[in-house]
């Protein structure tokens, strides 16, 4: 199948934490469908041998208006990043999608234990946001790992979800290393599991991140095949 590429208008430009910048698009020839936790790529005109494609997953649920939430950190010499952070409203990207197999479970009544490292909580916001929207009160449990505390994404949003919504559990966790974060969610996994063990486990970060821990929850009786993973980096 030809892969479908389109081009999208940059509509707004908003910085979310010191590194991490989200963008909103609008597809310039057909509105995409997606599932949250899915993702596009971006052709960006950079690099030895352009186009560079890069990832970023929809931060946001579908809309009517058919616009798109990406949301991404800077990486120190990274060329796809910092083509991004030059972008403003009205400029314009090549993009294709939706892709990805990383969405909710169907059906959705077992309770979810959502692990994420950093902009990993991207996919998982679009899903609560989902969830929210369609008044699906699974039980979420999310634990979000960020590398310092002024960099924990969505960190106030999802403070008043956990107040005003019994369903969802909310613990943010700092951590400046993957080694580190992966220390402090194994540490807080050893007593939260006995009481979260019919929980379907989601993980999403860089790979150093989320391959430890889904070979903890292994370890901790999990089938590799129960457990559902998105990993880049």
């Amino acid at each position: 199948m030809t892969e479908a590429i389109q081009p999208a208008t940059v509509l707004s430009v908003t910085d979310l934490t010191p590194n991490v910048r989200q963008l909103v698009l609008l597809p310039q020839q057909h509105k995409l469908d997606f599932l949250p936790g899915q993702w596009v790529s971006l052709k960006l005109p950079v690099g030895p041998h352009p186009p560079l494609n890069r990832a970023y997953s929809m931060a946001e649920p579908a809309s009517p208006s058919g616009e798109l939430t990406l949301v991404f950190d800077r990486v120190p010499q990274g060329l796809g990043s910092n083509y991004l952070y030059h972008l403003r409203a009205g400029d314009r990207v090549t993009l294709s999608g939706p892709h990805g197999k990383f969405v909710l479970p169907q059906p959705s009544e077992q309770a979810l234990l959502c692990i994420t490292r950093y902009t990993g909580l991207v996919p998982i916001h679009c899903m609560i946001k989902a969830l929210e929207t369609a008044r699906d009160y699974t039980p979420v449990f999310l634990m979000a790992v960020g590398p310092a505390e002024d960099e924990l994404l969505y960190h106030f949003e999802l403070l008043s979800l956990a107040v005003t919504r019994p369903s969802f559990q909310y613990l943010p966790l700092a951590a400046p290393t993957e080694e580190a974060a992966v220390a402090l969610v194994a540490d807080a996994l050893s007593s939260l599991l006995p009481n979260k063990s019919n929980a379907v486990p989601l993980l999403c970060g860089t790979k150093t991140f989320v391959h430890p821990i889904r070979q903890h929850l292994i370890e901790a009786g999990y089938q590799r095949k129960e457990i559902k993973i998105e990993s880049y980096g």
